[in-house]
C-alpha cells in the first residue's frame, strides 16, 4: 500500500498574502473602516461579490456570523420559526437561536439531501427558510425555491461548503435571498476563520452592514446606495461582528486559486467516489443532474452493517492511516441533530437518523494527487473488507 498523504494540512497561503500581511503590521492599519477607502476588506467584498456575479457583499468574523446578520437584517419578528435542514453543522440552528428565532428541522434522505415531502409538509409554518448545502450536498433547489416564494418567504443558503458549486449553471449562494460563506481553515479559501454573505437587495445589505457594526457614518464606505443606509442611521443595535483587515489580506490573494481547488477538489472526490462505490458494503449518493459540485472532502454511506461493523470500521482506517468519522456513531459530533441540546428535546425524524448512523466524512484536500487519492481509498476499501469478510464467511 502506498504511502499515505497528509491529509490534515491545508494548501499554503499564497506569498502575496504574506507581503500584505507585513505592510499592515508595519502600518498598524488592521481595522476595517481606519482608511478612507480601499482597505483590504472593502477589496475583498468588491472583489468576491465580481467574482460570484452579486450586486453586494459583506465580509464578517464567521460565515455563522454571516448567517445571524441575515436574519435580523430580514427584520424577522422574535419568534419566527426558521425551517432547517436537520443534517447540518450545530453552528446553523446557533445562528436563528442568537437571532431570537426558532429552528424549525425537516428530514434528511440518504442522499444527504433535503426529503422534500417532509419539507413540504412544514414549510407553512414558518417565516423563513435556511438552507444548509451541508458538506456540499445541494438539495433540490429548483422545489425549495418553487415552494418558499409561493409563500413570499425567505430563502438564506448556507454555503459553507459549496464555494465554486453551481446549480443550473448558477453560483450556489446566489439562488436565495441571501448567501453565506466561510472562511475556515478546511474550506476552498482558507483564512482561519472569517465569513461573507452575498445579496442583491441593497436595503438588506444596508441593514447588515450597520448590524455588523459600521457605527456613526462607517457605513459610507460601503458602495451602496446611501439611503437605503441612512434611514437606518442610530435605528438598528452593534453586534460588532466586523472582518479585520488582516483576514481580508489573508483571502484575497487566494481568489484566482479557487477555479483550480474546485478542479481538483472535484477531481479528487470523484477518482475515490468511482473506486469505493465499487464496494458492495459502501455507496457514494450521485450528484443531481443540476449540480455540478466542488467537494472539499468525502462523503459515503456503509450498508448492511451493524454498529459493530462500523466502529470496526472506523477503527481500522484509523489504524491504516486514514481518519473517519460516522457523523450519527461519533461522541458528541456537533453534526448530530441529537447533541443540540440547546434546542431542547430532539425531534423524532428517523430518516436523518438513520441515514447519520452509517454517514462517513473524510477529508480530502484539493492539493492531493491522484496517487494520494489512491491510497486514501485502498485504505477505504481495505478496512471494510477486513472487517466485512470474516463476517460473511461467518453466515456463509
Amino acid at each position: 500500500m502506498a504511502d499515505l498523504p497528509n491529509m490534515h494540512d491545508a494548501e499554503p497561503i499564497p506569498e502575496a498574502a504574506r507581503h500584505e500581511i507585513d505592510r499592515l503590521l508595519h502600518s498598524g492599519d488592521l481595522f476595517r473602516y481606519t482608511a478612507p477607502e480601499a482597505a483590504p476588506v472593502a477589496l475583498l467584498e468588491a472583489e468576491f461579490a465580481k467574482m460570484m456575479g452579486a450586486q453586494y457583499a459583506l465580509a464578517v468574523s464567521s460565515c455563522s456570523a454571516a448567517l445571524f446578520l441575515s436574519l435580523k437584517a430580514l427584520g424577522l419578528p422574535r419568534g419566527a420559526r426558521v425551517l432547517i435542514p436537520a443534517f447540518t453543522f450545530a453552528a446553523v440552528p446557533s445562528s436563528i437561536v442568537h437571532a431570537d428565532c426558532v429552528p424549525v428541522l425537516c428530514e434528511v434522505d440518504d442522499s444527504y439531501r433535503i426529503d422534500m415531502t417532509d419539507f413540504e409538509a412544514r414549510i407553512d409554518d414558518v417565516q423563513a427558510v435556511m438552507i444548509s448545502h451541508m458538506r456540499g450536498h445541494t438539495s433540490d433547489m429548483d422545489a425549495v425555491l418553487q415552494l418558499a416564494e409561493a409563500r413570499g418567504l425567505p430563502v438564506i443558503e448556507d454555503a459553507a461548503h459549496s464555494l465554486g458549486t453551481l446549480w443550473n449553471g448558477r453560483r450556489i449562494g446566489t439562488l436565495g435571498h441571501v448567501g453565506c460563506f466561510s472562511f475556515q481553515s478546511y474550506k476552498m479559501l482558507n483564512a482561519g476563520e472569517g465569513g461573507i454573505l452575498l445579496t442583491d437587495d441593497a436595503d438588506l445589505i444596508a441593514r447588515a452592514v450597520i448590524l455588523s457594526g459600521a457605527y456613526e457614518h462607517n457605513w459610507k464606505k460601503h458602495p451602496v446606495l446611501h439611503d437605503a443606509f441612512a434611514k437606518w442611521q442610530n435605528k438598528l443595535p452593534l453586534y460588532n461582528l466586523r472582518m479585520s483587515n488582516l483576514s481580508a489580506a489573508v483571502i484575497r490573494p487566494q481568489l484566482p486559486e479557487l477555479a483550480r481547488r474546485v478542479r481538483d477538489g472535484r477531481r479528487n472526490h470523484d477518482h475515490v467516489a468511482a473506486r469505493i462505490d465499487q464496494s458492495p458494503w459502501i455507496t457514494v449518493p450521485p450528484s443531481l443532474p443540476q449540480e455540478e459540485r466542488a467537494p472539499d472532502s468525502l462523503q459515503f454511506s456503509l450498508c448492511d452493517m451493524t454498529d459493530a461493523a462500523v466502529d470496526a470500521f472506523v477503527d481500522t482506517a484509523k489504524e491504516m492511516g486514514v481518519s473517519i468519522q460516522v457523523f450519527g456513531r461519533s461522541a458528541d459530533n456537533a453534526r448530530a441533530f441529537w447533541n443540540w441540546e440547546f434546542l431542547g428535546p430532539a425531534p423524532d425524524l428517523p430518516k436523518t437518523r438513520k441515514m447519520l448512523a452509517r454517514a462517513c466524512d473524510c477529508r480530502l484536500p484539493a492539493r492531493l494527487t491522484i496517487e494520494d487519492c489512491d491510497a486514501v481509498a485502498d485504505v477505504i476499501l481495505s478496512a471494510v473488507d477486513h472487517v466485512m469478510r470474516p463476517r460473511m464467511q461467518a453466515t456463509a
